[in-house]
């Protein structure tokens, strides 16, 4: 910043840096906004780099646990006539014209080294930085101060306005308020309702990444709840919606809540901030509503609920534009969440079940299933579910597949001088086989002895 004022630019902090410098909190990403173009901020700056078409240069940090600065030219931006992104974006002339564009009064701050005369009755001293011993000023020409301090979520200017610009602010707004645990300000909250239908003109990709935000908050059982209020949730999760009101309360049955009660439940309960487990979690009764069933006896059924729940997860998937990894991951949790604990499966039964959820997903498999019996109303755990755990870990200790056994084909090329072909292949499968079937340990010196065994009795050739 005293390099800019040094050359003659304004430089000014903005955004969520302002808001957390505010809050007290540790601030790790640095915004900043300029009159400088990103030509001359480039020349003053031999490390920075601009590869983007929004004014936007970026700064590497001398702090490794830093983001790179960024530092964006002065905007304006005109027409949104797809509720997206603006039909013509210019560089601008002053702050107020660049504070004037975003999305709410908490982050429309800004912090600066200068006084500005067209901002000065907003003007506040805010802090001495240590190093240059330079005054900053805090630049507030939309009372976000004060609504932080209120703990409120309120748009600039006209809401119904901002989110007819960009429709995602209205989740945004959610998110913002699940993060920091505030409140939306009732005509900001009133314009999401009225303009609710907007977000379906947002990509899946953006609508994620707020979702997943969400999902990874400290409450995110709040956001979801916030999201239905506003008339959201039916927007990007309709699924979910048809799931309050479907009732689960029945004899022989453990559940007390609907079965979208029962969801946010779980939800609140989960304690890793993995989000694709978090919304498997939330979604993992998500076919009860097309297998409900209420019999003469007045016991409601939901069979097959987790096929069909499984179906469900992989278009919503789909939707949100998932990787591959984890759509794979999110529809296996939502499929198997229904295993039975018994202790007298079998281990082969054991093995099976753990081949269809993925090794690698147990422990979240687990940790929904913990989530689930929470969010029921049951105890946490019960000592079948811990003698289910540790049988878990025992049999993990056999091999899956021929991949996991402890020599490779070019061991069995060397051994028994062969080349490679199909032959290998058979070869490993048999090994694997007699492994599986603990008629062998799966160490290499025992491997290598039974095909020296096999090519006695068989001769391989």
């Amino acid at each position: 910043m005293s390099t800019f004022s040094k050359e003659g630019f304004e430089i000014y902090i903005v955004g969520g840096a302002v808001r957390d410098f505010l809050m007290h909190k540790t601030i790790v990403d640095w915004d900043y906004t300029t009159n400088a173009t990103p030509e001359l901020i480039m020349s003053l700056f031999k490390d920075a780099y601009y590869n983007n078409q929004f004014g936007t240069v970026g700064i590497p940090s001398q702090d490794t646990f830093l983001k790179p600065h960024e530092i964006t030219t002065y905007r304006t931006e005109h027409g949104y006539s797809d509720n997206r992104r603006p039909d013509k974006v210019s560089w601008g002339t002053s702050l107020f014209e660049d504070l004037k564009r975003r999305d709410f009064t908490i982050n429309a701050m800004a912090l600066g080294l200068n006084k500005n005369r067209e901002l000065k009755a907003s003007e506040i001293p805010a802090i001495i930085e240590e190093k240059t011993k330079l005054m900053l000023y805090l630049h507030d020409p939309y009372n976000g101060k004060l609504d932080l301090e209120k703990k409120f979520i309120r748009a600039v200017g006209d809401a119904a306005e901002r989110f007819g610009e960009d429709a995602l602010r209205m989740m945004r707004a959610v998110r913002i308020a699940t993060e920091l645990n505030f409140t939306i300000e009732e005509s900001t909250l009133d314009a999401i309702k009225s303009n609710a239908g907007l977000i379906n003109k947002i990509s899946g990709e953006r609508i994620r990444d707020e979702l997943f935000k969400i999902l990874c908050s400290p409450h995110p059982e709040e956001g979801m709840l916030l999201l239905d209020e506003t008339g959201l949730l039916e927007k990007i999760l309709p699924e979910l919606k048809k799931t309050f009101g479907v009732e689960q309360k029945s004899p022989q049955r453990h559940h007390i809540y609907d079965v979208g009660t029962h969801l946010i439940n779980s939800l609140k309960e989960v304690k890793t901030t993995d989000p694709i487990v978090r919304l498997a979690t939330l979604i993992h009764d998500i076919g009860k509503p097309q297998t409900f069933k209420k019999q003469k006896n007045n016991v409601i059924t939901f069979y097959n609920h987790e096929v069909i729940g499984a179906q469900i997860a992989n278009q919503i998937a789909d939707r949100l534009k998932l990787s591959k990894n984890q759509k794979d991951k999110l529809t296996r949790l939502v499929r198997w969440h229904q295993f039975s604990v018994d202790e007298k499966q079998t281990d082969s039964a054991l093995r099976r079940l753990i081949k269809k959820i993925g090794p690698e997903n147990i422990e979240d498999m687990l940790e929904l299933r913990r989530a689930d019996r929470i969010g029921s109303g049951a105890r946490e755990t019960s000592w079948r579910t811990e003698e289910f755990k540790k049988r878990l870990i025992e049999v993990q200790k056999q091999p899956f597949t021929v991949r996991d056994l402890k020599i490779t084909g070019y061991d069995v090329m060397q051994e028994l001088g062969l080349k490679p072909g199909p032959k290998i292949g058979e070869i490993l499968n048999e090994l694997f086989s007699k492994v599986e079937n603990r008629q062998i340990p799966n160490e290499k010196e025992a491997l290598l002895l039974e095909l020296k065994s096999l090519n006695k009795t068989k001769p391989i050739s």
